[in-house]
C-alpha cells in the first residue's frame, strides 16, 4: 500500500507540475510530497525529477516510471470498480438480439424467469435471423446460429443448433411414414424460402453418415413458425428446430419423421463486445445463458 500511495503521489506531482500543487490536491504538506518522491528514488536508485524553482521536469527514468505508474494505478482502480460491480445487484435495461425461432421458443422462457428474480432489470429482445452488428446497433448481447467473424467480439460456443423432421398424423396417414431419407423425394417437404439450398436437405444419420436428399414441396416460407403451422394443418413434412417442434410432438399434434436422422447441426454462439469491466446486469445474463444453453449443459 505504501508503494501504491507513493506512486499515486508521484503521478500527481507530474500531472500538477510541482510539489506545492500536488500537496494542495492531496491535502498534505509539500514536505510530505517530497518525502514520497525521495523514498521512491532511494528505492529505485535513480532520480525521477529534475527539480527547479518553478517546475519539476521528468528524467528519462522518471518518464518511464510515470507511464508504468499510470497503468498500475489504472488497473488497481479497475480491479476495485469491478469487484464493487460484481457485488452490486443487476439493474437497468439490457438489449439483446437472437434468431427468431430460438429466441421465441427457447430464450423467452429463460428470460422471463430471470426477470422474476431480478425486478430491477428490463429486457428488450429483438428477434432477427441476420448476423447481428452489436456495436453499431446498440445491442449488449447477441445469439447467432452459424459461423461468425468474432473480430472485436467475445464468442462463447453454445450447444449446436439441431433441426428435426416431423409431420401431422393426418398427413402421414395419407402419404405414409418414410423409412429412409431417400423416400423424402416423394413427399411434400416444407422449406425455408431463404435457405440457399432449400431444395436439398443435408441429413445426418445415427452413425454420423451424411445423406443429401433432393426435396420438393408446394409451400415455403421465410419463418419457421409459419412452416410449423403448415405442418400442423397437414401440408407436409417440416424440418425445423427441435425446440420449435418439441411441444407439438409431445402433445401428439406432430409425429417424428425419421427420428434417427436430423439436419446437420449448426454451431451457435453467444456474442458480446470485449469489455474488461462488464456490469452486474450483463454478467448475470451471460452466466444465465451459458448455464441454460452452454456446451456443458
Amino acid at each position: 500500500m505504501d508503494k501504491l500511495a507513493g506512486m499515486a503521489m508521484f503521478v500527481r506531482v507530474v500531472d500538477s507540475g510541482n510539489f506545492t500543487a500536488a500537496a494542495s490536491a492531496s491535502g498534505v504538506s509539500p514536505t510530505m510530497v517530497a518525502k514520497h518522491v525521495r523514498t521512491i528514488e532511494q528505492r529505485l536508485g535513480a532520480r525521477l525529477l529534475h527539480r527547479t524553482t518553478r517546475r519539476q521536469q521528468l528524467t528519462e527514468v522518471g518518464r518511464l516510471y510515470y507511464e508504468r505508474c499510470k497503468r498500475v494505478l489504472s488497473e488497481v482502480e479497475l480491479a476495485e470498480a469491478s469487484a464493487s460491480e460484481l457485488q452490486a445487484s443487476p439493474r437497468g435495461l439490457i438489449r439483446l438480439v437472437a434468431p427468431v425461432s430460438f429466441g421465441s421458443q427457447s430464450l423467452v422462457p429463460v428470460l422471463t424467469d430471470y426477470l422474476a428474480r431480478h425486478p430491477e432489470v428490463n429486457v428488450e429482445l429483438t428477434l432477427d435471423n441476420r448476423v447481428p452488428d452489436l456495436i453499431n446497433e446498440g445491442y449488449e448481447l447477441g445469439l447467432h446460429i452459424g459461423e461468425i467473424d468474432s473480430v472485436g467480439l467475445v464468442a462463447r460456443p453454445l450447444r449446436p443448433y439441431r433441426r428435426i423432421l416431423a409431420a401431422a398424423p393426418g398427413y402421414l396417414a395419407r402419404h405414409g411414414q418414410p423409412e429412409r431419407p431417400e423416400q423424402l423425394k416423394t413427399h411434400s417437404c416444407l422449406g425455408l424460402s431463404y435457405w440457399r439450398h432449400h431444395d436439398r436437405w443435408h441429413l445426418l444419420g445415427p452413425e454420423g453418415e451424411l445423406c443429401v436428399v433432393p426435396v420438393t414441396g408446394r409451400f415455403s416460407a421465410n419463418q419457421g413458425s409459419a412452416l410449423r403451422n403448415a405442418a400442423l394443418h397437414g401440408a407436409g413434412i417440416v424440418l425445423q428446430p427441435e425446440a420449435l417442434l418439441a411441444d407439438d410432438i409431445a402433445a401428439g399434434r406432430l409425429l417424428p419423421v425419421l427420428p434417427a436422422w436430423s439436419y446437420k447441426s449448426t454451431p451457435m454462439y453467444l456474442i458480446y463486445a470485449q469489455d474488461s469491466r462488464p456490469t452486474a446486469k450483463l454478467r448475470s445474463v451471460i452466466d444465465l445463458l451459458l448455464k441454460h444453453f452452454g456446451l456443458n449443459e
